[in-house]
């Protein structure tokens, strides 16, 4: 019973929470994960806003500031400033609270997952394991980084320490505060950390991340350069201080009156007409008090200029010392000068150490190709002339050299495509080579299952001008499919004599397709059929190969490729065919030309057989009639007669000659097997 109650409470229990489908639960009550694109696009948004909050922070050192006139000088706070930067920080700040709340509501991977060895592990969505784990981790460094601390010490602390014997030591107290951009900072490195465990790098390209370098080593010059103005502020009210406390004038000294409040009130007044304070405080004069490293925002009057006017100085003298590691400081004996000047230097040297060096290597990734390539072409140059090759070879490896660079830029595109899975790099080759390939006569009457397999096993072929791609009976190892370019196919049939045919391929045909009626033989040996023309590149050609192994793979993959319509396309855009067909047909006009010729010349012997014996019977006649007044002409007629059976006897040998004489023969070329095999029935 007292289990069963138990069960029962248990199920009341879970009757009351809220179950939520997937996907469908409130957006307050979401745990995100923290591979997903919204945290990633959150993070992006974050370290922009952390970028902004420490460029801001900086600027409160800005608000203390030098006014009063030419012959009298007070400390005074540009209330237009302050307010300016109090409310881009508190927008700031807003930006690290959301990132708290955030990270309350992201899980987090599990550092003891068994699926950890294969893969990421597995992600916690518990709210209260995600709290207790943050808690534990960096929840404190966020909530001091979320404080708003200047606002609190400038708009109340600082007011209310104010009084008639306050010392202007209230800087000190608003740089004190801001040692919150400690932790500010330091949060920018675990969140580029989650950046390129979620994406392999901070930026996408070398010249954005040269850009994020640079600006970071920019925003250190701006933080020392506005950290220099204030040392220097508070060192130029020093000296006043020090001269005031040992002044023995008409009217006392009072630390009260280096505050502009003071600067309209009669006994301040007074006190300025006869103190020497700042004239024993100016740097332009002869005095014992040694400014050190701060002279120069004295002298120049940078401590009393306008707001742009001094941050732009500033932002210069910052980014000068780091450059130089401050070098070119010339410190006093002042403690707190020294140690700043140490800082400077310590500084600029991990800086420009890392973040120039990371940019240098940014920038240099962008030349890396070109730089390999030139080493490459050097090495080239070096082994041709290492071993003596002529000038025509020099000149055409210099030639595919830069033809080859021109095309692919270095890159090896087989090497990218084999690291990819197959159905990725099925779909690029897809995208690459389907338009192309279907522009080919022969492959556009295939489905599209079939030309997803020879895409697939496509490689791209570069040829230069002048060469060879394959000649009159060596082995053929692929068959090519221009894309661009023109190639000269010949072929002497074998070598016969007097016997030449060429022609032009052009973008869209094809050669090579003695291979496959080799790959589409049932039984075909491992032995590569013999070329049957030499073909030649007549300008640079880009083509996609279809090597031999591959061919033979998909024809017996594939029975789709036997059929009647691919062999009457094969036929019809084969070149070789075209040859055959072109002598078939010139043989055939030349045999028929020959038999009119016999006719003709049977005709021509009859005709003169006739006339002969229609010659030979009036000649009879006429012996008859003249034999007795013309005894001279027997001998004419017999010279006619012999005349006349010369010729005849010339046609007969001519007929017999042209019967005798052979067309050359070209042999019908070897025909693929389109039809499939009796067992596949």
């Amino acid at each position: 019973m007292v289990g069963g109650r138990n069960r029962l409470h248990e199920m009341g229990k879970v009757g009351r929470s809220k179950v939520f489908p997937e996907g469908s639960a409130p957006w307050y009550k979401r745990i995100l994960d923290p591979g997903s694109e919204i945290v990633l696009q959150w993070n992006w948004v974050f370290i922009v806003s952390c970028l902004v909050a420490l460029f801001i922070d900086p600027l409160y050192f800005y608000l203390p500031a030098v006014g009063g006139d030419a012959t009298s000088s007070c400390v005074k706070t540009d209330t237009s400033l302050r307010i300016v930067v109090t409310c881009f920080r508190t927008i700031a700040d807003i930006f690290y609270l959301l990132h708290i709340i955030i990270k309350f509501r992201t899980g987090y991977v599990a550092p003891n997952s068994t699926t950890r060895v294969f893969g990421r592990g597995e992600v916690v969505m518990d709210p209260k394991k995600i709290a207790q784990r943050y808690l534990r981790s960096d929840f404190f460094i966020d909530l001091i980084a979320t404080l708003p601390l200047p606002q609190i010490v400038i708009w109340f602390i600082i007011p209310a320490t104010r009084s008639s014997r306050t010392d202007h030591k209230n800087n000190a107290l608003a740089l004190i505060v801001l040692l919150q951009y400690i932790p500010r900072l330091y949060l920018i490195f675990p969140l580029s950390s989650q950046i390129i465990k979620a994406t392999g790098v901070v930026t996408k390209t070398a010249w954005a991340g040269a850009a994020y370098n640079l600006l970071l080593y920019m925003l250190a010059s701006h933080v020392v350069g506005a950290a220099w103005y204030v040392l220097s502020l508070d060192r130029y009210t020093s000296c006043w201080k020090r001269i005031c406390r040992t002044e023995f004038a008409t009217v006392r000294c009072n630390l009260h009156y280096l505050d502009c409040d003071t600067f309209g009130h009669d006994d301040r007044t007074i006190w300025a007409n006869g103190t020497d304070v700042f004239e024993n405080c100016d740097p332009r004069n002869d005095i014992d008090f040694q400014y050190g490293i701060f002279e120069t925002a004295v002298k120049k009057n940078v401590v009393s200029a306008s707001f742009l006017e001094k941050y732009f100085f500033c932002l210069w003298w910052g980014l000068q010392q780091l450059s130089s590691y401050g070098q070119n400081l010339s410190t006093s004996t002042f403690i707190g000068e020294t140690l700043f000047a140490i800082l400077i230097s310590i500084l600029g040297l991990v800086l420009f150490a890392h973040l120039i060096g990371n940019m240098q290597t940014y920038l240099q990734s962008l030349t890396v190709r070109l730089e390999e390539w030139r080493l490459k072409r050097r090495d080239t140059e070096e082994w041709m002339r290492h071993r003596q090759l002529p000038e025509d070879l020099k000149h055409r490896v210099r030639r595919f050299v830069q033809y080859k660079w021109l095309a692919t830029r270095g890159v090896n595109e087989e090497a990218i495509l084999c690291g990819l899975p197959a159905d990725l790099r099925r779909d690029i080759q897809r995208h690459l080579c389907l338009d192309l390939v279907r522009r080919v006569p022969f492959f556009s009457q295939m489905d599209d299952q079939l030309l997803d397999a020879i895409c697939e096993r496509l490689v791209s072929s570069l040829s230069t001008e002048g060469t060879y791609l394959v000649r009159e009976g060596d082995p053929v190892t692929e068959m090519l499919f221009i894309i661009r370019g023109r190639l000269d196919s010949s072929t002497t049939n074998g070598g016969r004599t007097g016997f030449f045919n060429s022609i032009v391929l052009r973008p869209g045909d094809f050669c090579g397709e003695e291979l496959l009626a080799w790959a589409l033989l049932p039984k075909s040996t491992m032995n590569l059929p013999s070329s049957t023309r030499t073909v030649r590149a007549l300008v640079e050609v880009e083509a996609f190969a279809l090597r031999a192994e591959d061919l033979k793979f998909v024809a017996n993959q594939f029975r789709r490729l036997h059929s009647k319509q691919l062999q009457h396309t094969f036929r019809f855009y084969s070149h070789h065919w075209r040859t055959w067909a072109a002598c078939f047909i010139q043989a055939a006009w030349r045999r028929y030309k020959r038999r009119m010729m016999e006719n003709n010349l049977t005709m021509t012997e009859l005709f003169a057989l006739d006339e002969k014996e229609g010659d030979e019977t009036v000649q009879e006649e006429e012996k008859m009639l003249t034999a007795v007044s013309n005894p001279s002409q027997p001998k004419l007629n017999l010279g006619v007669t012999i005349l006349a059976s010369k010729f005849a006897a010339n046609t007969r040998r001519g007929a017999r000659k042209i019967k005798d004489v052979e067309m050359p023969k070209l042999q019908k070329p070897e025909e693929p097997d389109f039809s499939t095999e009796p067992d596949d029935d």
